[in-house]
């Protein structure tokens, strides 16, 4: 039987943007079945001590800026540290990424999630707007009516649902990754994720 790998993750997030190609890569070369699970990284953050970046002090402001620069030059990737649309709600996007899973399957759901990220730190584009989401859908090859599934009971207690999996699983910031109840928090252990996996 194929492992599993639970995916908890903001849409907003910068650091899912940079992780989430390689991530993708990792689970086909390894079979995993994904769980795509789209948080409200407010109430993650609420209850493990995390802070909203405009919160943060300034020093580790200003680190997150370098390292986002520095992370996207090694990994060539187009990424605006300050972009025009951020900070943005990340629930209509998480919804909608769940309204993709649910009636699509996960192969879409990660499709579209990596449109969502690219459209936040590569095209400047605002995802809090469903115009835009409707658009990312079909450049997608998905319809555009999943933005309106996206506001259906169901789907907003899945979004729930992901965010209280992710409290119980101890998750405490995005991108987390969760095989065999072990947490890989960040981008930046997505190598010892490989390690795990072989």
């Amino acid at each position: 039987m194929a492992r599993s790998v639970d995916y908890y993750f903001a849409p907003q997030s910068p650091w899912t943007y940079l992780g989430h190609e390689r991530f993708v890569r990792l689970v086909r070369e390894h079979g995993l079945q994904v769980r795509v699970r789209p948080v409200d990284l407010g109430r993650v953050f609420a209850v493990s001590g995390g802070l909203p970046l405009s919160q943060r002090p300034a020093q580790r402001q200003a680190y997150r800026l370098v390292e986002l620069a520095r992370f996207a030059r090694h990994l060539d990737l187009p990424l605006h540290p300050q972009p025009q649309f951020f900070p943005v709600p990340g629930d209509p996007a998480a919804r909608l990424i769940v309204a993709v899973e649910q009636s699509h399957g996960t192969d879409a759901a990660l499709r579209i999630s990596g449109a969502v990220f690219a459209a936040v730190w590569a095209q400047q584009r605002n995802i809090a707007d469903e115009a835009v989401l409707a658009e990312l859908l079909v450049e997608q090859g998905l319809p555009a009516s999943c933005v309106q599934a996206a506001h259906t009971p169901e789907v907003q207690q899945r979004y729930e649902a992901h965010t209280q999996a992710a409290i119980d699983a101890g998750v405490f910031g995005a991108p987390s990754y969760v095989i065999d109840g072990e947490i890989f928090w960040g981008q930046d252990r997505l190598d010892f994720v490989a390690r795990a996996l072989a």
